[in-house]
C-alpha cells in the first residue's frame, strides 16, 4: 500500500478520500479532527503563535506550514500532497517533498500563479475578464470599489473594503478591483497542458447563518445545470472551463485545482487560483461519485479523466452543499463523538475544545431540490447545531 503524506491547514476531506482509493495517509495539520483521525493511520497537529495570516486554526495558534513540513520531516512516506495554506508557501512545499514524490504543483509554478499581476496578465490575454490588480493606492477618480487582500490570502482571512482616504495597507498586500456579482468556483484536473472541468459552484461568504462575516468563506453549494444560482449558468460554464484552461497553459499546473471567480452576465472575473485541493472538491464527490485523490494522483501523472461535466450536470437533479460554521461567541465544546455517526457532519473537534469568536465548529452537508432549497437546509442544520453547542455552554456555565 502506497503511503502518502497529507499536509494542510484542515486535511480532513483530502485524508478520507486518499483513504477510500487505498492509499495509508499520514496527515498534518492544524487540527487533528476525530474524523481525520480516523481515517489516518498518523496525525501530527502543529499550532503556532504569532505565524502570519491565513492559518487561523482554534485552541490558541495558527497553523504554519513551515512548522508542518518541519514537523514530518523525518516521518518515512512514498508521496506528499498539499492543501490549504501550502501554495503560499513554495519553501514549504519544497521541504515537504524532500526524499517524498511530491504529487501537486511544484514550488516554481505555485510561485507564478499565485502573483496577482502575472495572472491578471494570462487571463487578458486569453481574451477572458478579471479584475483590476494595483500594488500602489488606487488614484484619485478611479472608477469601482477596491479590495485589499494579503498576497498570502486564505479564505478571505485579511481581505477588506478600501476606504479612500484610508492608511496604505501592510507592503505585503495588494489591491483588487472589487467586481458586483456572484461568488463561484471552478476546480479541474490539468496535466500541465490541458484541463478537464470537475465542478462548477456557489461560493459562500460572510454569510452570518454561519457564524461567518465580510469575505470569510463559509462553504459552496454544487448545482445542476441551468440551477438560478448562476444567471447565464451555460454560458459561465463554458467562459469557466476556458479560463481553466488557459490558466493552466499559461503556468503549467498539473493535479487537481481550483479558481475563484465573481461571475457576472454569464463570464467568470477570475479572482485567484487555488493550484491544490480545495473544499469545493469533496461536493464532486459526494454529486458524481468521482474519487479526487485519484484524479489528483492520475492527473500528476499526465492521465486526465473522461469526463464530461457539462452532461453529468444536466443529468443531475439536486443541488448539494456544504458550510463551515463558526463559533458566534466563546465557548468549550461537550463531547462530539456522536457527532461522528452523522454523515452530514464533518471536521468533528475532539471534545471539551475550547473555541473563539469566528473559530470553526465542525462542517456540515446537505441537499436540495435546487441550491436555493439547498440553502435552507444547511441554513436548518446549522441552526440546530448552535442550539445544540450554545446550549451545553449555557447550563455548564
Amino acid at each position: 500500500m502506497t503511503r502518502v503524506l497529507i499536509a494542510g491547514v484542515s486535511t480532513r476531506g483530502l485524508a478520507e478520500s486518499a483513504t477510500r482509493a487505498g492509499y495509508e495517509v499520514v496527515a498534518v495539520d492544524g487540527f487533528g479532527d476525530l474524523d481525520l483521525v480516523a481515517c489516518a493511520s498518523q496525525v501530527h497537529v502543529v499550532r503556532v503563535r504569532g505565524v502570519g495570516r491565513g492559518g487561523r486554526v482554534g485552541g490558541g495558534g495558527r497553523f504554519s506550514a513551515h512548522a508542518a513540513a518541519a514537523a514530518v520531516r523525518d516521518v518515512s512516506c512514498d508521496a506528499a500532497v498539499y492543501g490549504a495554506s501550502f501554495e503560499n508557501h513554495p519553501g514549504a512545499v519544497r521541504a515537504l517533498a524532500a526524499n517524498r514524490v511530491l504529487w501537486g504543483n511544484p514550488p516554481a509554478v505555485l510561485a507564478r500563479v499565485r502573483d496577482p499581476q502575472r495572472l491578471a496578465r494570462a487571463v487578458g490575454d486569453a481574451g477572458l475578464p478579471s479584475p483590476r490588480v494595483r500594488l500602489t493606492r488606487p488614484p484619485p477618480g478611479a472608477r469601482g470599489g477596491w479590495v485589499v487582500k494579503p498576497f498570502r490570502s486564505g479564505g478571505g482571512d485579511g481581505v477588506a473594503v478600501w476606504r479612500r482616504g484610508a492608511p496604505m495597507p501592510p507592503r505585503e498586500s495588494y489591491f483588487q478591483e472589487r467586481i458586483s456579482g456572484v461568488t463561484g468556483s471552478i476546480v479541474f484536473a490539468a496535466d500541465g497542458r490541458r484541463a478537464i472541468p470537475l465542478g462548477l459552484s456557489r461560493m459562500l461568504v460572510g454569510e452570518s447563518a454561519f457564524g461567518a462575516e465580510r469575505f470569510r468563506f463559509c462553504g459552496n453549494i454544487l448545482g445542476a445545470a441551468g440551477d438560478p444560482q448562476f444567471p447565464a449558468d451555460e454560458r459561465l460554464l463554458d467562459k469557466a472551463t476556458l479560463l481553466a484552461q488557459e490558466v493552466t497553459r499559461a503556468f503549467g499546473l498539473v493535479g487537481v485545482n481550483g479558481i475563484d471567480f465573481v461571475a457576472r452576465r454569464g463570464l467568470p472575473y477570475a479572482i485567484e487560483v487555488n493550484p491544490r485541493y480545495t473544499a469545493a472538491m469533496e461536493l464532486v464527490e459526494r454529486a458524481y461519485g468521482i474519487s479526487l485523490f485519484e484524479v489528483h494522483v492520475r492527473a500528476c501523472r499526465q492521465i486526465l479523466p473522461a469526463f464530461d461535466l457539462a452532461a453529468v450536470r444536466r443529468r443531475t437533479a439536486d443541488a448539494v452543499g456544504k458550510a463551515i460554521l463558526y463559533a458566534r461567541r466563546p465557548g468549550v465544546l461537550g463531547d462530539t463523538r456522536p457527532w461522528l455517526s452523522d454523515a452530514d457532519v464533518r471536521d468533528i473537534s475532539p471534545p471539551e475544545t475550547r473555541v473563539a469568536p469566528r473559530e470553526p465548529i465542525c462542517t456540515i452537508f446537505a441537499r436540495g431540490g435546487d441550491a436555493a432549497a439547498c440553502f435552507a437546509a444547511l441554513t436548518r442544520r446549522a441552526a440546530r447545531l448552535y442550539r445544540d453547542v450554545e446550549g451545553r455552554e449555557a447550563r455548564s456555565a
